[in-house]
Order: C-alpha cells, then sequence, then structure tokens
C-alpha cells in the first residue's frame, strides 16, 4: 500500500504531503483546487510519461515522492535487481522529478532507475483508473486478462496451454526451417564435415602450436645450443680439453679441503660455503648433461617440425587464431552437425512429433476455452448485478467468446457486450466508469493493492452516487483505495478525507478531523456549509454511511 506522498511544484501544488492509511480515502475540493494534480503525481511514481507542462510556472522541476509497503516477494525482486533497499522502516521509497525543460529522472530504494522499472515495480501496488484508463476496459487482451484474473483455476489451465503452444511452435518452426532451406543445410552439412574432418585428420593437440615455436627456434640454433653446454659441462666436470683436475667442481673441491677442519671460525665458514658452492657446480653439470642429452639428434626433425607448422597453420587461418580455438570451433560445429539432420527419416519423425504436439496443443486449448466459457457468465452476471446498483438498472453485460488463431493466451477472442452491443459502441463515458467499477469489486483480489479511482463517479448523482460510495467502502475492505470525487455521497463513505484547498496562487493538502469533514460535505451539498440546515443534512449523510462502512468491517456472527 501507499503509505504517505509528498509533491511539490507540480502544477497549482507548490508544496504538500499527506499520509494515506489503510481503506478508503476520499480527496476533494473546489474545480481547480489540484485534486488532479495528486493524481498526476501518483501516475508519475507508476512510471507514467512526463509532461514539461505540469511544472509549477517559476519552478525548475517538479517532485513526487512516494513511501510504499509491501511484503510482496516480487516487488522485493524488483528492488533488489535494480540495487535499490527498503529504508529503516522496511518501507520502500518511490520518487521522480520532471524538470521545466521536460527531462525526467526515476529513483527506487535510493538508486536512480529507468523509468519503465519504476513502473514494473508499481505495476505490483497501485493501479490508476482515470476517464483514460477507462479506455484499456475496451482492448481485447485487457478483457480476456479479466476473464483469466476473475477465476483462479484457470491459470493451471492457462500455464499448461502456454507450454504445450510453446513446444508444438518450436517443433513447428524447425520442421518449416528444415523443410524450406533443406538444400541450404544439406549445403552447409557438407562444409562442416568437411571441416571436421579436416581437423580431426591433423589431429591437433591442446597449445601445440605454440610449443613448436619454441621447439623449432631450438632446432635453428641445435649446433650452437651443444657446443656452449659442451664447453660449459667440461669446464665444470672435465673432457674436451680439460683435465679432470683442472674442472671447476674438483678446484672448488680442493679448496673447500683445505680449509675444512680449520680451527679459525672465519675459514670453517667459508669452507661450509664452498661446500655448497660444489653442490650447486655438480647439479649444474648433471642438468647440462641431460639437457645434452635431449637436444634433438634427428636432421630431418627441423623439417618435420616446420611442415606440421604450416599444417597448423592452415587451420588457424580458416577456423581461429589459435589451435585451443580451432578445437573449440570444431566442438562447436559437432554440436551444430547433430542437431542437421536433413534425411528424408529425420524430416518424417520431426514432422510426426510436431502432430503430435499440435494435438495436445489443441486438446488443451478447448479445455481453456471450456473454462473460460464457465468463468464468462459467471463474470457477466456478477457485474451485471454490480452495474444494476450504480443507475443502469435495465443493463445487462454479456462476455462473448469466439474463436481466434492459436497463440500464446490461447485460441479464444473475447468481447465485452453491453445489452448485446460491443462495450465501445453501448456505453458512455458515464456507463464506462461504472461498469469499470462494477467489475474492480468483483475482480478485488484481496491482496492489498492501491487503487486509484479519478471522477469515476463523473455524471452520476442521486442514489447511484450512495451506490458507487457504498462500492467503493467494499472494495476498500481489502484493498487501499484513493478516490478523487465532487460527489458528498461518495465521500461520506471514506475512512480518511483529505482536502485539497488553493489560494490565490498554490495548493495545499489538508487531512480533515470528523467536523470537518461534515462542513466539506455540506460545501459539496451545493455550497450549503453555511447554513444549519445543510451542516445537518451532511451530518445526517456522514452518520449513515459510516454506519454502513462499520457494518461491511465488522466480523460475521454467522
Amino acid at each position: 500500500m501507499l503509505v504517505d506522498i509528498s509533491i511539490s511544484d507540480l502544477g497549482v501544488i507548490e508544496s504538500s504531503s499527506a499520509e494515506l492509511s489503510h481503506g478508503l480515502t476520499v480527496l476533494t475540493g473546489e474545480t481547480g483546487a489540484g485534486k488532479t494534480m495528486v493524481v498526476t503525481g501518483l501516475r508519475l511514481l507508476a512510471g507514467g510519461r512526463a509532461d514539461a507542462s505540469r511544472v509549477r510556472d517559476g519552478a525548475a522541476k517538479a517532485a513526487v515522492e512516494g513511501h510504499f509497503s509491501s511484503e510482496s516477494p516480487a516487488v522485493a525482486e524488483v528492488v533488489e535487481q535494480a540495487g535499490g533497499e527498503p529504508d529503516e522502516n522496511g518501507e520502500f521509497i518511490a520518487s521522480r522529478t520532471v524538470s521545466s525543460a521536460g527531462r525526467s529522472r526515476a529513483y527506487l530504494g535510493g538508486r536512480a532507475v529507468p523509468a519503465a522499472t519504476l513502473g514494473e515495480f508499481a505495476s505490483h501496488l497501485i493501479t490508476v483508473h482515470g476517464q483514460n484508463d477507462q479506455l484499456r476496459l475496451l482492448a481485447a487482451e485487457q478483457q480476456l486478462a479479466a476473464i483469466d484474473r476473475f477465476n483462479p483455476s484457470i491459470g493451471p489451465v492457462r500455464a499448461a496451454y502456454t507450454d504445450a503452444f510453446k513446444h508444438w511452435r518450436e517443433l513447428a518452426k524447425d520442421y518449416q526451417r528444415r523443410t524450406e532451406s533443406r538444400r541450404e543445410m544439406a549445403q552447409e552439412v557438407d562444409r562442416l564435415q568437411f571441416a571436421i574432418t579436416e581437423i580431426t585428420e591433423l589431429d591437433p593437440e591442446p597449445g601445440e602450436d605454440a610449443e613448436l615455436v619454441t621447439l623449432i627456434r631450438r632446432l635453428q640454433d641445435v649446433d650452437s645450443l651443444r657446443e656452449s653446454a659442451a664447453t660449459a659441462l667440461a669446464a665444470l666436470d672435465g673432457g674436451d680439453g680439460f683435465g679432470d683436475e683442472d674442472t671447476a667442481v674438483n678446484l672448488a673441491g680442493a679448496a673447500e679441503a683445505a680449509l675444512a677442519g680449520s680451527s679459525d671460525e672465519e675459514l670453517a665458514q667459508l669452507a661450509g660455503r664452498l661446500s655448497e658452492a660444489t653442490a650447486q657446480l655438480t647439479d649444474i653439470a648433471a642438468e647440462l648433461s641431460s639437457y645434452l642429452g635431449a637436444l634433438p639428434a634427428d636432421p630431418n626433425l627441423l623439417e618435420s617440425s616446420l611442415q606440421r607448422q604450416q599444417d597448423l597453420k592452415r587451420l588457424t587461418r580458416k577456423y581461429a587464431a589459435d589451435i585451443d580455438g580451432v578445437l573449440a570451433w570444431r566442438a562447436a560445429a559437432e554440436e551444430k552437425l547433430a542437431g542437421m539432420d536433413t534425411s528424408t527419416e529425420a524430416l518424417e519423425e520431426l514432422k510426426k512429433k510436431a502432430k503430435e504436439a499440435e494435438k495436445d496443443m489443441v486438446a488443451k486449448a478447448k479445455k481453456l476455452t471450456s473454462a473460460r466459457t464457465k468463468a464468462a457468465k459467471q463474470l457477466g452476471k456478477q457485474v451485471t448485478e454490480e452495474i444494476h446498483g450504480l443507475a443502469m438498472p435495465n443493463s445487462t453485460l454479456s462476455v462473448a467468446i469466439s474463436t481466434a488463431k492459436y497463440s500464446k493466451s490461447g485460441a479464444d477472442e473475447v468481447e465485452f457486450q453491453l445489452n448485446g452491443k460491443p462495450l465501445a459502441a453501448a456505453a458512455s463515458g458515464g456507463e464506462l466508469s461504472r461498469v469499470m467499477l462494477a467489475m474492480e469489486v468483483v475482480l478485488a483480489s484481496g491482496d492489498g493493492t492501491t487503487l486509484v479511482f479519478d471522477e469515476v463517479d463523473a455524471g452520476v448523482g442521486g442514489r447511484a452516487a450512495v451506490e458507487i460510495g457504498r462500492r467503493l467502502a467494499r472494495l476498500s475492505i481489502t484493498n487501499q483505495v484513493i478516490c478523487v470525487t465532487h460527489l458528498p455521497q461518495v465521500a461520506a463513505y471514506a475512512d480518511s478525507h483529505l482536502h485539497v484547498s488553493k489560494d490565490k496562487f498554490t495548493s495545499g493538502v489538508a487531512d480533515l478531523s470528523s467536523e470537518e469533514r461534515v462542513e466539506e460535505l455540506a460545501r459539496m451539498l451545493a455550497g450549503l456549509d453555511d447554513t444549519e440546515t445543510g451542516r445537518a443534512h451532511a451530518q445526517e449523510l456522514f452518520d449513515r454511511a459510516q454506519a454502513e462502512v462499520a457494518a461491511f468491517r465488522a466480523p460475521s456472527t454467522l
């Protein structure tokens, strides 16, 4: 629900805020006082279009901020994905600014977000019904959604159908693609098979191209490398012109022996260091011997390595930058090839699967149509009962369901009809408002959603106005309802009454006490606030409406 809202420099409102409670809250005030700006602010918080003309004259920007409380996981997920977080009270803060130049900024949970993210967040929490929003009720997809929303048991049936539809579409598209592009696919199969064979015949190893570079460099310098290593080994361990007694290892050993056992501490330390040096020289000599033994002796190895390098380069020029990439390309090509069977047998098998999937989808579509048909009759009956109490005693709402092309939502086309004619053609603006209200009453889910009605009572008076007030009050038992109204019969049913007043240039919002509410109701009764009769009439209207509200909320004794 919406906990509070703050507005600054929006239309005629310079700066104002209001706390909102559970139940029904009404906004009243003189024409032009700024009631619509409150709804405009709510639309901005719901991600609506930003209009620079709404910024108060002389102000740099308009700003709207709202605190929302919700335990919905979907709401928390939207905020978390946006990088925001709840405040210290566990509430989510949403805000929107609009500059006089038309630039808009949106914030959610303390983080800047696109307006679309704010809209996604608000879609779980708030629904605004205004004169333009009533037109949504005329859209075929909205009417279909109303049927599905009316009966929760339709949800699983629709989900099962949607899964079947997607499965059939995937198979049908695959079959069509393979059939229409069979020749192209066959050519692609040949190309992939050739490439895979070419790579497999060379059978490269991971990292082989880099290893070959090192080997070829060594082979090209093998004679000089062998000479350098042999000379160093002879100097360390004898041979090749060096006598055994003149080798570095022996000379270092002799030096160590000369100092070993000396009683002088300094000489003894030097003897230890010579011992370490002798051991290192011995290790180096052994490694040089191994290095010499490992140097390639095959005179043809350089030529074969260069040839292997050229073969691998042929692969890297065609398929990837290096051999590791070539191997990865082959793996991907093999996987792709596995799904490109264009043989007659494969196509027939795929066609069979597509037919079976289509049969399953059609069966599930029939179940969905049957469930919707039953729900449509009940919805039409209940909405008709509601609109009879809203000054439409001779009107009947019915729901016609016809066959449509299969889509992810089913094979049904829904049309709301008023007295047998399409709703768009048969209902006036005021009637459409009442049908919309009746629909909300019937479809009320009781999930704590905030429902905003902007002059839903336009063009209504008398007993119909009383019935609208009653229905809004009933709707507010399980939902937070905010209503902009000109009718005292509606305002009398509110749990909270906000009054929007205007001085010469600016407007403000005040939360009225019970006494002030009676005064405002008297004003709304054709300006009778300055007469005892008017105040008495307003008091009676208020008392009777509040008594009904208390009865609505009283626990059942049955």
